[in-house]
């Protein structure tokens, strides 16, 4: 039964253009960093640990494949892409759920703009 699933959603990974792959990266982040707050609020800590160490794995490929030289804001969304790893590795060892939170709402307004300009682009 996962099988169709699994292959949709590799299907719909696979022909994304570039801006959309951006948003699904962006939203679940944000997805993954809601559940790991609220994992870490109801002392899950092995399903929060894996829904922020998630979240990081996507702020390594968001900062890995990022051309700090195709514009002049891409050196400054680096530098929080790296702001932004190094306070999930400490919300994580802290158990921290606010930290967490935090992050959460200070990506939400850039993944609302990615999803404007993309949508603009089109």
């Amino acid at each position: 039964m996962t099988a169709p699933r699994d292959r949709y959603l590799q299907d719909s990974i696979n022909t994304a253009s570039p801006a959309k792959l951006l948003i699904m990266l962006y939203d679940r982040m944000i997805l993954d960093l809601g559940q790991g707050e609220e994992a870490l609020r109801n002392g899950e800590r092995e399903i929060a640990n894996d829904k922020i160490n998630h979240a990081q794995e996507i702020v390594i490929e968001l900062r890995t494949t990022l051309d700090v030289d195709a514009w002049e804001g891409a050196p400054g969304l680096a530098s929080l892409y790296g702001f932004v790893l190094t306070e999930l590795i400490g919300a994580n060892i802290a158990r921290d759920a606010d930290r967490v939170a935090g992050i959460r709402k200070l990506l939400e307004p850039l993944r609302d703009a990615w999803r404007s300009a993309a949508t603009a682009a089109a």
